[in-house]
């Protein structure tokens, strides 16, 4: 008569001792429990297919109990029964996982980015991945590329749409669409969804639209106060009321790094992104005080404004404008542009600073007599004196002192 397997009892596989020599608990149904001499236990089914005998690892105990194992022997046997072998099931199974992990919308979208990544500026790089973490990868990263449907993609887009970025919206339809013809060459997917979506969108100005500036004092005044009573983040409120002291572009105050500023010097060294020159931002005492209260907060990171999701990135490029429009500043009022053109014509048409000067503190294009282009370090103590006049006078403003006001036309 074949021998009978009395079934295993929890106590007895976990009492169970190593010895000498690995050994075998039995369970019954080519389950058994293997201890080795280490004392690591495992699970093992044994079967018959196609009639050669093979074995199947069912995990490790504890982390696989007794009833879990049984439930592991048990559906197998069932793959064995419709002529399946577990082995070969579970290598399929694998592949399959792994195929569907690298198809999945981010993970196309990561290798498309490092395929273009040398082509590309850091900075543009930088802002392709910022908008696909913050506002795709969401959404659409777990899904598999094939299975995302154009109302899926226009569901994300008009999520961005909703925050007042209608040119961000059409630069993350953008990506995507670039995202998926590389899945279509690639294999991954049939066809890019995104070509459905053209019209879904408002369209957007032509971006020679001028950005919209407050220029009268009494407005500045009025915009000063708003911005200095902000309730916000302490990072976004010191953000507030350092862009209209240093008037940079949005894109270079929002990724400043401690590394180059000098609260000593009362300067800010940096690389112009726009045309990758040196820059020198001199300090005002206004502005040195603002960072001496941010250091505390994030000096011991990267960024003075770090992203509240990541310390690694900067924040957001829409942070600035999100915090001024929950002011009721509307975007026809006052964009993030806006500071620069704001301290252009009050320096030149109040303050009477050498338009020179104003136009190489704004870090654009400008030649001496001779038609040298100016370096980094040219009229700095000029500029120096011209930045502390403009945080003076706005300072002036904010308390409500009589000012100058803007020249007749």
């Amino acid at each position: 008569m074949p021998k009978i397997t009395e079934p295993l009892k929890d106590l007895q596989v976990k009492n169970a001792k190593p010895q000498d020599k690995p050994y075998k608990l039995a369970d019954g149904g080519g389950l058994y429990l293997l201890v080795k001499p280490a004392g690591g236990k495992g699970w093992r089914l044994k079967y018959r297919f196609q009639g050669a005998e093979k074995l199947l690892s069912l995990g490790t105990y504890p982390e696989v109990g007794l009833q879990e194992a049984r439930k592991k022997r048990d559906s197998n046997k069932k793959l064995l029964a419709e002529g399946i072998d577990p082995s070969d099931n579970r290598k399929t199974m694998k592949i399959a996982g792994a195929e569907r992990v690298a198809n999945n919308f981010e993970a196309v979208a990561r290798e498309w980015l490092s395929k273009n990544k040398d082509g590309w500026a850091k900075s543009h790089y930088e802002k392709i991945v910022g908008r696909l973490e913050n506002d795709v990868f969401p959404y659409l990263g777990s899904k598999p590329i094939a299975s995302i449907t154009a109302p899926d993609l226009l569901n994300v887009v008009r999520k961005i749409e909703g925050r007042g970025v209608l040119e961000t919206a059409h630069r993350a339809l953008a990506n995507c669409g670039q995202i998926f013809r590389y899945a279509v060459a690639t294999g991954r997917t049939e066809r890019d969804p995104s070509g459905d979506l053209r019209g879904a969108l408002p369209s957007v100005k032509s971006r020679r639209t001028h950005f919209a500036a407050v220029t009268d004092p009494k407005e500045v005044a009025e915009l000063l106060r708003a911005l200095n009573g902000y309730q916000g983040s302490p990072t976004v409120c010191a953000a507030l009321r350092l862009a209209p002291l240093v008037f940079v572009r949005p894109g270079e105050l929002r990724a400043a790094e401690w590394a180059h500023i000098d609260l000593d010097a009362a300067e800010w060294r940096y690389t112009v992104t726009k045309t990758n020159t040196p820059h020198i931002v001199p300090l005002s005492t206004q502005a040195v005080a603002i960072l001496k209260e941010l250091h505390p907060l994030t000096g011991d990171g990267r960024y003075l404004f770090p992203s509240p999701r990541s310390k690694i990135r900067p924040m957001s490029d829409n942070a600035v404008l999100s915090a001024m429009r929950r002011m009721d500043i509307a975007k026809n009022v006052m964009s993030g542009h806006g500071f620069r053109a704001m301290a252009r014509t009050i320096l030149d048409e109040v303050l009477g600073e050498r338009v020179d000067l104003i136009e190489h503190q704004l870090a654009h294009a400008v030649k001496d007599p001779n038609g040298r282009a100016y370096n980094r370090t040219s009229h700095l103590p000029e500029r120096k004196r011209m930045m502390q006049a403009w945080a003076d006078y706005l300072d002036a403003l904010c308390r409500g002192a009589n000012v100058i006001q803007l020249r007749a036309g």
